[in-house]
């Protein structure tokens, strides 16, 4: 056989007869050189023999070599103890020069390193052969590596080569896998043989090339010193693209390589595979999407029918704000919206928002908008900053009174729900955008804000012995605290310096009238909302609705009504008497020090964007209230056989369904969302929906491997494993291929992104990091993980550890 650096860069063209080759059939024979036609049968020869003999016939560097067929009959009779098999003795003495030179066995099966799947580092290959006893028990190690743990055995050949000493080894990319690029090329390389690099024994230096072979980035590995030289030099790195591309045409497609430089400087081809997983690619001018501010109104994973009722809103208002402030072309506004879901989690356009810097910063300067359109723009933009103020007093007494004059929904005739319903995501609309043009136009007040006197009203709350049930119906502003939700019953946070609280159940509390499904008193109805404490600043707790001191307030009387049927509950701890005390101990008290502290934060009143926000919540508020009666009512008719599955409709279908369509005939057959990871702070959506995050270029550290997001438990590898399974282990051992089936993520703290387990990996779709420093010490067993197998990061949820995985 010939190296690549003996040929031109045409080398023999694949088909062509090479010197000594011949036609004859090979079966029947113990072995079969690898420049017979046969050993290109990936069928007869198994993958990794079958492209190692198509490689060799079109001039590639390939060592010399034969395989052992699959079901020949050398292979059956090596295992025995009948003899000695001439033919194959005769190939062994020829290849290993009478055994003076060490061989390689290795496996070679039809079911690896095919275009699906490579199963990389699952059978076995054994090095260093020397003399015919420990080859015939390499041979069997190879042949009893094909019986899996699941008791099925796979088809097996062998293939037997000279060992190389390769002064520096590695493993080749023709594409780059790990960010789906198919202009770039990456390298991993050790000193050595590749075999500590593909086992992830060794960490490798990466380089990643562009397709000519100029290196772009190079990664020393971690713990290296700088002054440590690169195993590879430029002239070698060009070589090595120009193997890749030529790899390339002869199989019809960028290739996973395994290769060698030998003392000598040769390079040599030990085994070449399709890439089986790229990474998904966002297209060119994908838009640039995140959480942005969105995530501090809807900050949870949504439903479809809250998609429908909370996010549809929440774009339309925001595109209104941006096209009367001119920051957006209408043209653009209306093409894409501005929120979207992802995987049930709102995002937002960042660039739309102002959230990152336009692309084209001068042309952003200049702005290139047409004249008429930036005068029309200005001027709109002046008479809004100083009539604002006015329109947001005007919205928020309309939705005042409308929430005052609201019944509670089970009064609601089915046309009238409906039209209730319509006219919240209407209102929705006009607040969402009125509250961004105050955030962009009004002067920003930091002191006063809608949660800090939510704390407030908490925290005095409790103090005063009232329960959490009864809290919203005396003090609404503490709603300002909790997320929206359709499921289960709603949670105040536990203590004050926790974040808002999310309803957590099992979701059957929408299937009651009462309880605490119930946010409030329905002998209150929907109109209890306005009777928020906006304002605290005042020791007596005066309630102001964003309106002038003198005027009477909307929803004053509602709200005295409330605390009136509320009952002894409302009263003071030392009126109410023991029993309804809080006790000292509960994290539901709070010491009168700290309510004068919180107080002092949150003055009066409250300025138009969080008196915008807070009705933003209201409104939500009362469409849970309907959202559940309308369920509770298709329930009634035999359409929905759980009230709890009313989440699972989209709007349109809800809607034509209490006006007496009938149900989509799949609804019964929906399943909910499985839990999915927070969005990337910054990501681009490519093909099917693929969330691809940001990668930030640190030069070194933890690297993302195999891309997607998860959430998990931290486990070892050792006792139970938790549903929801993140492996935290040392290094990529192949060994760990059997655990990978059911894992959430894959942390280490080495290894290369080019191992056979980061392979595996990727084809499993499993999010993996590596070289995440300490991880074994710092992600124990039980600790709740996040992991972003493109950036890179993984962070601990919570800091707590569970006791399942031990």
């Amino acid at each position: 056989m010939t190296t690549l650096d003996e040929r031109h860069e045409d080398g023999a063209r694949d088909g062509e007869e090479l010197r000594g080759g011949s036609a004859r059939a090979a079966r029947g024979l113990d072995a079969v050189p690898l420049d017979q036609p046969t050993a290109a049968l990936p069928q007869f020869a198994g993958s990794k023999a079958a492209h190692l003999a198509r490689a060799a016939r079109a001039g590639l560097p390939v060592l010399p070599g034969f395989v052992v067929p699959y079901e020949a009959s050398g292979v059956s009779d090596i295992s025995g103890t009948s003899g000695d098999p001439a033919a194959l003795r005769h190939a062994w003495h020829e290849l290993s020069g009478g055994g003076a030179r060490p061989l390689v066995v290795r496996s070679s099966s039809p079911q690896e390193d095919t275009q699906e799947s490579s199963l990389a580092g699952q059978f076995a290959s054994v090095l260093d052969v020397r003399g015919w006893r420990d080859f015939r028990t390499a041979i069997r190690t190879v042949l009893d590596s094909a019986h899996r743990s699941d008791g099925s055995t796979a088809p097996m050949a062998v293939l037997v080569q000279p060992m190389l000493r390769a002064r520096v080894g590695g493993v080749l990319f023709g594409a780059d896998p790990v960010e789906g690029r198919a202009d770039r090329m990456l390298v991993s390389a050790v000193r050595g043989g590749p075999d500590t690099l593909v086992s992830g024994e060794q960490p490798g230096t990466n380089y990643s090339l562009n397709r000519w072979g100029r290196a772009l980035r190079t990664e020393p590995p971690s713990g290296s010193s700088p002054e440590d030289e690169p195993p590879l030099s430029s002239a070698q790195l060009l070589r090595l693209a120009r193997l890749a591309r030529r790899a390339r045409r002869v199989f019809g497609g960028p290739q996973d390589i395994e290769f060698g430089f030998d003392g000598d400087g040769r390079l040599w081809l030990f085994q070449s595979r399709p890439i089986t997983a790229m990474a998904a690619r966002p297209a060119r001018r994908a838009r640039l999407l995140g959480p942005g501010p969105v995530a501090e109104t809807l900050p949870g994973q949504l439903e479809p029918l809250e998609e429908d009722l909370w996010l549809a809103p929440m774009a339309r208002g925001l595109a209104a704000a941006l096209d009367i402030g001119g920051s957006a072309p209408r043209r653009q506004l209306r093409a894409v919206p501005v929120v979207t879901a992802v995987g049930g989690r709102a995002a937002a356009d960042l660039r739309l928002l102002g959230v990152v810097p336009a692309i084209h910063r001068r042309l952003a300067f200049l702005n290139p908008a047409p004249g008429a359109r930036r005068l029309g723009a200005a001027w709109r933009v002046g008479r809004l900053s100083a009539a604002l103020p006015g329109l947001a007093m005007d919205l928020v007494t309309d939705v005042d009174r409308r929430l005052t004059e609201t019944p509670r929904p089970a009064e609601l005739p089915g046309p009238t729900l409906v039209a209730a319903l319509r006219w919240t995501r209407t209102t929705l609309v006009s607040l969402h955008a009125q509250e961004a043009l105050a955030g962009a136009l009004l002067p920003e007040n930091r002191t006063t804000t809608a949660a800090g006197t939510a704390l407030v009203a908490l925290a005095e709350s409790r103090a005063r012995g009232i329960p959490d049930n009864r809290i919203v119906a005396a003090e609404p502003v503490v709603l300002a605290l909790v997320a929206p939700s359709l499921r289960g019953e709603l949670r105040l946070p536990g203590g004050l310096g926790d974040e808002a609280g999310t309803r957590q159940g099992t979701g059957d509390a929408i299937g009651t009238r009462q309880g605490a499904g119930d946010l409030i008193r329905p002998q209150q109805g929907a109109g209890h909302a306005i009777g928020a404490r906006t304002g605290t600043g005042d020791e007596t707790g005066t309630r102001q609705v964003l309106r002038d001191e003198t005027r009477p307030g909307p929803g004053d009387e509602v709200l005295r009504r409330a605390a009136e049927e509320a009952g002894p509950s409302h009263r003071t701890a030392e009126e109410a008497g023991p029993s309804h005390r809080a006790p000292a101990s509960t994290p539901y008290s709070a010491s009168p020090t700290l309510v004068t502290a919180l107080r002092r934060t949150s003055p009066s009143p409250l300025p138009p964007r969080e008196a915008l926000r807070l009705r933003i919540r209201w409104v939500q508020e009362l469409q849970v209230r309907l959202v559940r009666e309308g369920a509770l009512r298709l329930t009634v008719r035999g359409g929905l056989s759980d009230a709890g599955r009313v989440g699972l409709l989209r709007w349109e279908e809800f809607v034509a369904a209490l006006e007496g369509a009938r149900l989509p005939g799949d609804v019964e057959e929906r399943l909910p969302r499985s839990v999915s990871a927070p969005l990337p702070d910054a990501f681009r959506l490519a093909d099917g929906g693929v969330v691809v995050a940001e990668r930030r270029r640190t030069g070194g550290g933890a690297r993302g491997v195999a891309g997607g997001r998860a959430a998990g438990t931290a486990w070892d590898g050792i006792g139970p494993r938790p549903p929801d399974a993140v492996l935290v282990v040392r290094t990529l051992d192949p060994a760990l291929a059997p655990l990978l089936p059911g894992l959430a993520g894959l942390v280490a703290q080495t290894g290369s992104p080019l191992s056979h387990l980061a392979v595996l990996a990727r084809e499993f779709g499993l999010p993996t990091v590596v070289g995440a420093d300490d991880a074994v010490h710092r992600f124990r067993p039980g600790s709740h993980l996040t992991v972003d197998g493109t950036t890179g990061d993984v962070h601990l949820m919570t800091g707590q550890v569970s006791g399942a995985a031990r």
